[in-house]
Protein backbone atom coordinates (compact mmCIF):
# COMPACT_ATOMS: atom_id res chain seq x y z
CA UNK A 1 0.00 0.00 0.00
CA UNK A 2 1.19 3.13 -0.82
CA UNK A 3 2.06 6.30 1.35
CA UNK A 4 -0.35 7.87 -0.40
CA UNK A 5 -3.71 5.14 0.72
CA UNK A 6 -1.87 5.12 3.72
CA UNK A 7 -2.56 8.50 4.38
CA UNK A 8 -6.01 8.71 3.16
CA UNK A 9 -7.03 5.86 5.34
CA UNK A 10 -6.17 7.04 8.78
CA UNK A 11 -7.79 10.53 7.37
CA UNK A 12 -11.20 8.45 6.72
CA UNK A 13 -10.52 6.74 10.23
CA UNK A 14 -9.99 9.89 12.34
CA UNK A 15 -13.04 11.50 10.15
CA UNK A 16 -15.12 8.60 11.31
CA UNK A 17 -13.81 8.84 14.75
CA UNK A 18 -14.57 12.57 14.98
CA UNK A 19 -18.32 11.88 13.99
CA UNK A 20 -18.80 9.44 16.25
CA UNK A 21 -17.69 12.01 19.39
CA UNK A 22 -19.51 14.47 17.42
CA UNK A 23 -22.99 11.84 17.84
CA UNK A 24 -22.65 11.34 20.66
CA UNK A 25 -21.86 15.11 22.11
CA UNK A 26 -25.41 15.68 20.52
CA UNK A 27 -27.50 12.65 21.95
CA UNK A 28 -25.56 13.65 25.45
CA UNK A 29 -28.68 15.86 26.84
CA UNK A 30 -30.89 12.98 26.14
CA UNK A 31 -29.16 10.04 27.70
CA UNK A 32 -28.79 12.27 30.66
CA UNK A 33 -32.58 12.80 31.41
CA UNK A 34 -32.55 8.94 30.45
CA UNK A 35 -30.30 7.90 32.97
CA UNK A 36 -31.58 10.57 35.71
CA UNK A 37 -35.20 10.28 35.56
CA UNK A 38 -35.91 6.39 34.24
CA UNK A 39 -32.37 4.53 35.19
CA UNK A 40 -31.23 5.74 38.31
CA UNK A 41 -34.97 5.74 39.46
CA UNK A 42 -35.29 2.29 38.47
CA UNK A 43 -32.19 1.04 40.00
CA UNK A 44 -33.19 2.68 43.37
CA UNK A 45 -36.73 1.43 43.03
CA UNK A 46 -35.41 -2.42 42.46
CA UNK A 47 -33.10 -1.83 45.88
CA UNK A 48 -36.11 -0.48 47.78
CA UNK A 49 -37.99 -3.58 46.52
CA UNK A 50 -35.52 -5.93 48.12
CA UNK A 51 -35.52 -4.04 52.07
CA UNK A 52 -38.62 -4.15 54.46
CA UNK A 53 -38.73 -0.17 53.90
CA UNK A 54 -40.62 1.92 56.48
CA UNK A 55 -42.12 5.22 56.23
CA UNK A 56 -40.07 5.94 59.44
CA UNK A 57 -37.33 3.65 60.53
CA UNK A 58 -34.52 2.20 59.17
CA UNK A 59 -34.76 -0.21 56.25
CA UNK A 60 -34.06 -3.94 56.98
CA UNK A 61 -32.53 -6.20 54.10
CA UNK A 62 -34.92 -9.27 53.18
CA UNK A 63 -33.86 -10.19 49.84
CA UNK A 64 -36.58 -11.30 47.45
CA UNK A 65 -39.22 -11.63 50.35
CA UNK A 66 -41.22 -8.82 48.63
CA UNK A 67 -41.76 -11.07 45.19
CA UNK A 68 -42.20 -14.22 47.80
CA UNK A 69 -45.12 -12.35 49.21
CA UNK A 70 -46.72 -11.37 46.11
CA UNK A 71 -46.84 -14.55 44.69
CA UNK A 72 -49.57 -15.18 47.70
CA UNK A 73 -50.82 -11.93 48.03
CA UNK A 74 -54.77 -13.04 46.71
CA UNK A 75 -55.80 -8.95 46.55
CA UNK A 76 -52.92 -8.23 44.03
CA UNK A 77 -53.81 -11.18 41.70
CA UNK A 78 -57.42 -9.67 41.82
CA UNK A 79 -56.37 -6.02 40.86
CA UNK A 80 -54.03 -8.12 37.89
CA UNK A 81 -56.89 -9.95 36.42
CA UNK A 82 -59.36 -6.58 36.79
CA UNK A 83 -56.42 -4.73 34.80
CA UNK A 84 -56.04 -7.28 32.33
CA UNK A 85 -60.00 -7.16 32.31
CA UNK A 86 -60.30 -3.98 31.99
CA UNK A 87 -57.52 -2.97 29.39
CA UNK A 88 -58.96 -5.34 26.73
CA UNK A 89 -62.76 -3.74 27.09
CA UNK A 90 -61.03 -0.41 26.70
CA UNK A 91 -58.49 -1.20 24.01
CA UNK A 92 -61.64 -3.08 22.13
CA UNK A 93 -63.77 -0.03 22.70
CA UNK A 94 -61.39 2.66 21.45
CA UNK A 95 -59.94 0.85 18.25
CA UNK A 96 -63.73 0.51 17.30
CA UNK A 97 -64.40 4.48 17.78
CA UNK A 98 -60.88 5.45 16.39
CA UNK A 99 -60.62 3.44 13.70
CA UNK A 100 -64.25 4.16 11.81
CA UNK A 101 -63.18 7.65 12.81
CA UNK A 102 -59.98 8.30 11.32
CA UNK A 103 -61.13 6.56 7.82
CA UNK A 104 -64.09 9.59 7.82
CA UNK A 105 -61.77 12.41 8.77
CA UNK A 106 -58.61 11.14 6.60
CA UNK A 107 -60.91 12.04 3.33
CA UNK A 108 -60.83 15.43 2.00
CA UNK A 109 -64.83 16.83 2.83
CA UNK A 110 -66.07 19.64 3.81
CA UNK A 111 -65.54 20.97 7.48
CA UNK A 112 -62.51 17.75 7.49
CA UNK A 113 -60.60 20.40 9.68
CA UNK A 114 -63.91 21.20 12.13
CA UNK A 115 -64.28 17.32 12.77
CA UNK A 116 -61.06 16.65 13.22
CA UNK A 117 -60.65 19.88 16.17
CA UNK A 118 -63.68 18.80 17.67
CA UNK A 119 -62.68 14.89 18.03
CA UNK A 120 -59.55 15.75 19.41
CA UNK A 121 -60.44 18.60 21.70
CA UNK A 122 -61.33 15.72 24.26
CA UNK A 123 -57.58 14.87 24.21
CA UNK A 124 -55.91 18.12 25.44
CA UNK A 125 -58.30 17.65 28.95
CA UNK A 126 -56.18 16.06 31.72
CA UNK A 127 -57.33 12.67 32.76
CA UNK A 128 -58.08 14.01 36.44
CA UNK A 129 -60.30 16.86 34.98
CA UNK A 130 -62.42 14.17 32.82
CA UNK A 131 -62.55 11.99 35.41
CA UNK A 132 -64.19 14.88 37.71
CA UNK A 133 -66.19 16.04 34.97
CA UNK A 134 -67.81 13.12 34.45
CA UNK A 135 -67.95 12.44 38.12
CA UNK A 136 -70.52 15.21 37.52
CA UNK A 137 -72.41 14.21 34.74
CA UNK A 138 -73.16 10.89 36.14
CA UNK A 139 -74.33 12.97 39.65
CA UNK A 140 -77.65 11.36 40.32
CA UNK A 141 -79.16 14.73 41.67
CA UNK A 142 -77.45 17.69 39.16
CA UNK A 143 -75.65 15.73 36.32
CA UNK A 144 -76.79 15.66 33.42
CA UNK A 145 -76.78 11.58 32.54
CA UNK A 146 -79.87 10.63 34.31
CA UNK A 147 -81.90 13.07 32.85
CA UNK A 148 -80.98 12.42 29.47
CA UNK A 149 -81.43 8.71 30.02
CA UNK A 150 -84.67 9.32 31.26
CA UNK A 151 -85.77 11.64 28.64
CA UNK A 152 -84.96 8.65 26.05
CA UNK A 153 -87.16 5.87 27.83
CA UNK A 154 -83.51 4.45 28.89
CA UNK A 155 -84.48 4.21 32.83
CA UNK A 156 -87.77 4.89 34.49
CA UNK A 157 -86.41 6.43 37.49
CA UNK A 158 -83.22 8.52 38.71
CA UNK A 159 -79.80 5.67 38.23
CA UNK A 160 -76.83 6.41 40.14
CA UNK A 161 -74.09 5.29 37.65
CA UNK A 162 -71.22 5.21 39.42
CA UNK A 163 -73.41 3.35 42.64
CA UNK A 164 -73.06 -0.59 41.13
CA UNK A 165 -69.99 -2.33 39.17
CA UNK A 166 -71.49 -2.64 35.87
CA UNK A 167 -73.22 1.09 35.63
CA UNK A 168 -69.71 2.41 37.18
CA UNK A 169 -67.42 0.04 34.97
CA UNK A 170 -69.36 1.10 31.94
CA UNK A 171 -69.21 4.57 32.66
CA UNK A 172 -65.37 4.34 33.07
CA UNK A 173 -65.01 3.08 29.88
CA UNK A 174 -67.37 5.45 28.22
CA UNK A 175 -65.59 8.27 29.53
CA UNK A 176 -61.61 6.99 28.76
CA UNK A 177 -62.86 6.20 24.90
CA UNK A 178 -64.58 9.89 25.00
CA UNK A 179 -60.80 10.97 26.25
CA UNK A 180 -58.41 9.05 23.89
CA UNK A 181 -59.88 8.01 20.52
CA UNK A 182 -58.97 11.31 18.87
CA UNK A 183 -55.70 10.70 19.85
CA UNK A 184 -55.80 7.59 18.14
CA UNK A 185 -58.03 8.49 15.73
CA UNK A 186 -54.80 10.75 14.67
CA UNK A 187 -52.62 8.11 14.71
CA UNK A 188 -54.02 5.81 12.46
CA UNK A 189 -55.39 9.15 10.47
CA UNK A 190 -51.54 9.41 10.02
CA UNK A 191 -51.08 5.56 9.08
CA UNK A 192 -53.35 6.00 6.53
CA UNK A 193 -52.36 9.33 4.79
CA UNK A 194 -49.12 7.05 4.32
CA UNK A 195 -50.64 5.11 2.11
CA UNK A 196 -49.84 5.96 -1.66
CA UNK A 197 -53.54 6.73 -3.74
CA UNK A 198 -51.84 4.88 -6.79
CA UNK A 199 -52.40 1.62 -4.90
CA UNK A 200 -55.61 2.20 -3.66
CA UNK A 201 -56.53 3.33 -6.74
CA UNK A 202 -55.35 0.19 -9.05
CA UNK A 203 -56.77 -1.90 -6.57
CA UNK A 204 -60.24 -0.53 -7.16
CA UNK A 205 -59.49 -0.72 -11.07
CA UNK A 206 -58.33 -4.04 -10.81
CA UNK A 207 -62.35 -4.68 -9.40
CA UNK A 208 -61.33 -5.09 -5.68
CA UNK A 209 -64.41 -4.19 -3.35
CA UNK A 210 -63.99 -1.61 -0.89
CA UNK A 211 -64.04 -4.27 1.83
CA UNK A 212 -61.37 -6.18 -0.36
CA UNK A 213 -59.51 -3.38 -0.16
CA UNK A 214 -59.28 -2.15 3.55
CA UNK A 215 -58.88 -6.44 4.46
CA UNK A 216 -55.95 -7.13 1.92
CA UNK A 217 -54.18 -3.47 1.43
CA UNK A 218 -55.39 -0.99 3.66
CA UNK A 219 -55.01 -3.13 7.31
CA UNK A 220 -51.63 -5.11 6.33
CA UNK A 221 -49.72 -1.51 5.09
CA UNK A 222 -50.77 -0.26 8.48
CA UNK A 223 -49.67 -2.50 10.80
CA UNK A 224 -46.89 -0.95 12.17
CA UNK A 225 -49.02 2.22 12.87
CA UNK A 226 -51.70 0.06 14.25
CA UNK A 227 -48.72 -1.40 16.76
CA UNK A 228 -48.00 1.90 17.63
CA UNK A 229 -51.39 2.72 18.40
CA UNK A 230 -51.81 -0.63 20.25
CA UNK A 231 -49.05 -0.51 22.25
CA UNK A 232 -49.59 3.04 23.94
CA UNK A 233 -53.36 2.30 24.62
CA UNK A 234 -52.41 -1.62 26.23
CA UNK A 235 -49.48 0.56 28.31
CA UNK A 236 -51.63 3.27 29.59
CA UNK A 237 -54.23 1.29 30.07
CA UNK A 238 -52.65 -1.25 32.22
CA UNK A 239 -51.19 1.93 34.18
CA UNK A 240 -54.49 3.20 34.66
CA UNK A 241 -55.18 5.07 37.90
CA UNK A 242 -56.80 8.71 37.87
CA UNK A 243 -60.34 7.17 36.40
CA UNK A 244 -60.99 4.86 39.02
CA UNK A 245 -59.20 7.01 42.17
CA UNK A 246 -61.19 10.14 41.32
CA UNK A 247 -64.78 8.21 40.00
CA UNK A 248 -64.76 5.09 42.16
CA UNK A 249 -62.30 5.13 44.66
CA UNK A 250 -61.59 2.00 44.00
CA UNK A 251 -65.62 0.73 44.67
CA UNK A 252 -68.53 -0.38 44.60
CA UNK A 253 -67.20 -3.21 47.37
CA UNK A 254 -63.27 -2.42 46.12
CA UNK A 255 -63.71 -4.24 43.17
CA UNK A 256 -62.02 -1.60 40.58
CA UNK A 257 -58.79 -1.62 42.31
CA UNK A 258 -56.43 -1.45 39.59
CA UNK A 259 -52.60 -3.03 39.86
CA UNK A 260 -51.40 0.78 39.99
CA UNK A 261 -54.16 1.31 42.57
CA UNK A 262 -52.97 -1.22 44.66
CA UNK A 263 -49.39 0.13 44.52
CA UNK A 264 -50.37 3.32 45.42
CA UNK A 265 -52.50 1.87 48.58
CA UNK A 266 -49.74 -0.36 49.11
CA UNK A 267 -47.02 2.72 49.45
CA UNK A 268 -48.66 5.75 49.98
CA UNK A 269 -51.49 4.51 52.57
CA UNK A 270 -50.47 1.30 54.19
CA UNK A 271 -46.94 2.97 54.19
CA UNK A 272 -45.76 -0.45 52.79
CA UNK A 273 -42.91 1.14 50.68
CA UNK A 274 -40.65 -1.98 50.01
CA UNK A 275 -43.95 -4.00 48.85
CA UNK A 276 -44.64 -0.99 46.66
CA UNK A 277 -41.37 -1.04 44.90
CA UNK A 278 -41.38 -4.69 43.94
CA UNK A 279 -45.02 -4.78 42.96
CA UNK A 280 -44.02 -1.41 40.91
CA UNK A 281 -40.93 -3.53 39.68
CA UNK A 282 -43.28 -6.95 38.70
CA UNK A 283 -45.64 -4.19 36.95
CA UNK A 284 -42.64 -2.67 34.43
CA UNK A 285 -41.65 -6.90 33.53
CA UNK A 286 -45.00 -7.28 32.78
CA UNK A 287 -45.46 -3.91 30.49
CA UNK A 288 -41.80 -4.71 28.87
CA UNK A 289 -43.32 -8.49 27.95
CA UNK A 290 -46.55 -7.63 27.21
CA UNK A 291 -44.96 -4.54 24.33
CA UNK A 292 -42.47 -7.29 23.29
CA UNK A 293 -45.02 -9.88 22.63
CA UNK A 294 -47.49 -6.99 20.92
CA UNK A 295 -44.36 -6.02 18.08
CA UNK A 296 -43.45 -9.68 17.55
CA UNK A 297 -47.17 -10.48 16.87
CA UNK A 298 -47.25 -7.82 14.89
CA UNK A 299 -44.50 -8.35 12.57
CA UNK A 300 -45.28 -11.94 12.21
CA UNK A 301 -45.90 -12.22 7.94
CA UNK A 302 -44.36 -8.85 7.66
CA UNK A 303 -41.29 -9.52 4.90
CA UNK A 304 -41.01 -6.01 4.66
CA UNK A 305 -37.29 -5.03 6.04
Amino acid sequence: MTTAALTSSTGRRRTRRRSGWRGLLYIAPAMALVIVFFVLPVLFTVWMSLHKWPLLGQPAWIGFGNYVRMMSDARFMTALGFTAHYTIIVTIAIFAVAFPLAIFVEKQRPLVSVYRTIIFLPVVVGLASASLLWVWLANVDSGLFTPLMQRLGLTSGRLNLLATFDAAFLTIIAMVVWKIAGFTMIILVTGLQAIPAELTEAARIDGARRWQRFRYLTLPLMRRTMALALILSVTGSILAFDQFYIMTSGGPQNRMISVVYYIFNQSFVSFNLGYGAALSIALLAILVAISVVQLWLLKVGDDRP
